[in-house]
């Protein structure tokens, strides 16, 4: 599928779910892989994971072009649009939206990797896990502003 059917897809869902017009751009965007899709604000574009389409199908898409749409419809009316606002919320639930995409297989495992480095407040002692490295001079203690030093955990897991 090509970003011309997908403009044509999301028109007619918009058509057919909202009963108003799409009239802005639609486009797959490939490096979306943690989300199903994305509306911009300042353009009114609406991009789609090709990831999603290809792993869960055309009707697992069809849901997160009508959340994507909800973004849209709302935010051009002037009502609330985010994930938090009640007016999305109930709008997801009328045209049949789904509120989280499903993960990808390929990312299925990244929720479970295990930790790598600890962080240890030299004040406090409190602990503090993390998959990435990241230098602990720029961090300060969320307990107690202590200083804090960067221990590596070996590969079984936390220490």
């Amino acid at each position: 599928m090509n970003d011309e059917m997908l403009q044509a897809w999301v028109e007619r869902v918009s058509n057919e779910s909202f009963g108003r017009p799409f009239k802005h751009k639609a486009t797959f965007n490939s490096r979306l892989k943690a989300t199903g899709g994305r509306y911009f604000t300042k353009s009114h574009n609406i991009e789609i994971s090709p990831h999603q389409l290809a792993a869960f199908g055309a009707e697992e898409t069809e849901k997160i072009i009508k959340h994507e749409l909800c973004h849209y419809h709302l935010h051009l009316m002037k009502r609330g649009y985010q994930h938090r606002d009640e007016d999305f919320k109930r709008l997801l639930v009328q045209v049949g939206a789904t509120r989280f995409c499903k993960r990808l297989p390929e990312r299925e495992g990244q929720a479970a990797r295990p930790f790598k480095y600890k962080l240890v407040c030299g004040a406090c002692g409190m602990e503090y896990l993390r998959r990435r490295r990241l230098d602990p001079a720029r961090y300060a203690c969320g307990k107690c502003a202590g200083k804090l030093t960067l221990k590596i955990l070996d590969s079984t897991g936390p220490a």
